[in-house]
């Protein structure tokens, strides 16, 4: 049960509250102004009681950590005055539920909260309350609509390869407003236009640093040091090195780290939000790099090699560690570790697979020899292949149908989108609509293109991917049985690990089978049929030959692919 209130007896007098969303900073004193004049004209019937003060804030109404909004809550429960006046119900707050709590809160306290916009409405009358529910509804439902509408403009921009934020040390954001632009170019932006350059003087500061890194024969300690050396700074005004109290050196390395991790220095654009997934290499901005693409990918490949950990070394190696299975009778699965019981003996132990406490134990040979013979047996006949393809294009199309129907979408509503601007321009032209109008619209539509096109190219480019992964699969299991015996042991336990998640064995000490990461158990369901679509390609694929040692031969499977199954091919 909500506890109840006290009423409180409170000094007589008014303080008004206002407020200015941050999106407004560029003049908050006009719109402040503006709401103290609708309260003093509008509120005219409270002249007679005297005002107490004035709380300010200038941030977002979403949010109720407002300071100056908590120091008037903190001050009503306290007595310190008996009415809030504010200009509208928004400018109070857009979170209603926050709202509607606090002005319940004072309402109890025994002060009244009035809006210059609605004289009248008392939200003590219970009417009122139910009409001020509703406004506050519509502040949060518009506050919602601008976010969304703020977002879509900023992924406009990004997918132009412009960029909506504050340009990384190095750069510098420019603007300049429309009214000094061309006519064409005004009919592109708002109020202003905006755009990011290179600092002339901050970039040579990143740039020696790449020069530096990019010889690799420096850590970041180091290129800090040759950088406070120089007597360069962050944009900021922070060295790159400081001392605490002790004297001890502190050096800016992981600030220096992202920015080598930054693709916006090489003109990138990149994201990765809620709204906006832009992946490297996929956007190019529209300011001049720092770096080239090659040398700030060298940059990665150095700091990636310099923060792998090398592996403790280990005395005793094993082929299949980690993915080396027991099949028990009723199908259970044990995970088999790994020993060297009497390691000082002559001739150092014999290493076995085992299930520890138990009369499961193994000779690794026996186990790893048998592996180089399922690897022998993987093989694809050459004029299987397009059959191979079909049967994978037909699953990806019964699988992902609903990209199908997207793609259709996206291209109905791109048709709707140029009908839009057909007929504005004609309207423009035609009919004599005027310029700010056409330019909100047509700007409107410009983004709603774009978002289209980017969806549909981002379909295409997933569709290229499903074609490319199989054929890397395909070009692999043809060669790995003739290449995998030429590595030496620590390379056949990688080229196993990227094709093989489980190896099986019964309890004789003979592989079962190999159980395949994707793509590769793909092909092995292409084998057994038990690719989960019983229509389309199946019939296709049917009473393929199968091709071994002794000749060529008709099996009844649905397509003769063998992935480690020494019985096939």
């Amino acid at each position: 049960m909500a506890k109840k209130s006290k009423r409180i007896e409170s000094q007589s007098g008014y303080v008004t509250y206002l407020r200015t969303s941050d999106e407004e900073v560029q003049a908050p004193e006009r719109s402040q102004a503006a709401q103290r004049r609708d309260i003093q004209q509008r509120l005219i019937s409270y002249h007679d009681i005297p005002q107490l003060g004035e709380f300010i804030d200038n941030f977002t109404g979403t949010s109720a950590d407002r300071k100056h909004y908590q120091r008037l809550l903190t001050n009503a429960r306290q007595g310190f005055f008996s009415h809030v006046f504010t200009a509208t119900p928004d400018r109070f707050g857009r979170d209603d539920v926050e709202a509607l709590r606090a002005i319940d809160e004072m309402t109890r306290l025994g002060i009244n909260v009035r809006f210059a916009s609605h004289p009248d409405l008392n939200p003590a009358d219970p009417d009122d309350r139910l009409y001020l529910n509703i406004l506050f509804g519509m502040a949060k439902r518009e506050s919602a609509v601008l976010g969304k509408r703020t977002t879509g403009g900023m992924l406009s921009k990004l997918l132009k390869g412009e960029w909506p934020w504050q340009a990384p040390d190095g750069y510098l954001n420019r603007e300049i407003k429309i009214t000094e632009l061309g006519r064409e170019e005004q009919l592109q932006h708002a109020r202003y236009k905006r755009w990011v350059e290179i600092d002339p003087e901050q970039s040579q500061v990143w740039r020696y640093a790449w020069d530096l890194l990019l010889l690799d024969n420096s850590t970041l300690d180091q290129i800090c040091e040759a950088l406070f050396a120089r007597g360069y700074r962050f944009r900021s005004g922070t060295p790159l090195i400081q001392y605490d109290r002790l004297d001890r050196a502190v050096y800016r390395r992981k600030d220096l780290s992202k920015i080598f991790h930054n693709w916006f220095y090489a003109g990138w654009v990149v994201a990765d939000n809620d709204w906006a997934k832009i992946p490297p290499k996929t956007v190019r901005g529209t300011w001049e790099p720092i770096v080239s693409t090659e040398e700030f990918e060298m940059g990665l490949s150095i700091l990636a090699k310099r923060n792998h950990m090398p592996q403790p070394k280990k005395h005793n190696f094993y082929l299949l560690q980690g993915i080396l299975f027991l099949e028990r009778p009723q199908g259970k699965q044990i995970k088999l570790t790994c020993s060297k019981p009497n390691p000082k003996r002559p001739a150092g132990g014999t290493p076995y697979y085992c299930v520890p406490s138990s009369n499961f134990n193994y000779a690794c040979t026996s186990i790893d020899e048998q592996i180089v013979l399922h690897i022998q047996r993987v093989q694809i006949a050459p004029e299987f292949l397009p059959k191979i393809r079909r049967a994978y294009l037909a699953d990806i199309a019964h699988y992902t149908t609903h990209q199908g129907r997207e793609e259709k979408q996206l291209k109905t509503a791109l048709q709707k989108v140029e009908l839009k601007e057909l007929n504005l321009w004609r309207a423009f032209t035609e009919h004599g609509m005027q310029a700010p109008m056409y330019q909100k619209l047509a700007q409107e539509y410009q983004e709603e293109r774009q978002r289209i096109e980017f969806a549909l190219r981002a379909i295409k480019q997933e569709n290229r991917e499903y074609i490319a992964t199989l054929d890397a699969a395909l070009e692999v299991i043809v060669e790995i049985g003739e290449r995998y015996v030429r590595q030496d042991f620590k390379r056949q336990r990688e080229i196993l690990r990227q094709i093989v998640s489980k190896v099986v064995i019964n309890e004789a000490g003979n592989v079962v089978r190999l159980e395949l990461h994707p793509p590769f158990t793909y092909l092995q369901s292409l084998k057994t049929g038990n690719n989960g679509n019983t229509n389309g390609h199946q019939s296709e694929i049917k009473g393929m030959k199968k091709k071994t040692s002794k000749g060529t031969q008709t099996d009844g499977s649905s397509l003769q692919v063998s992935l480690g199954d020494p019985a096939g091919t």
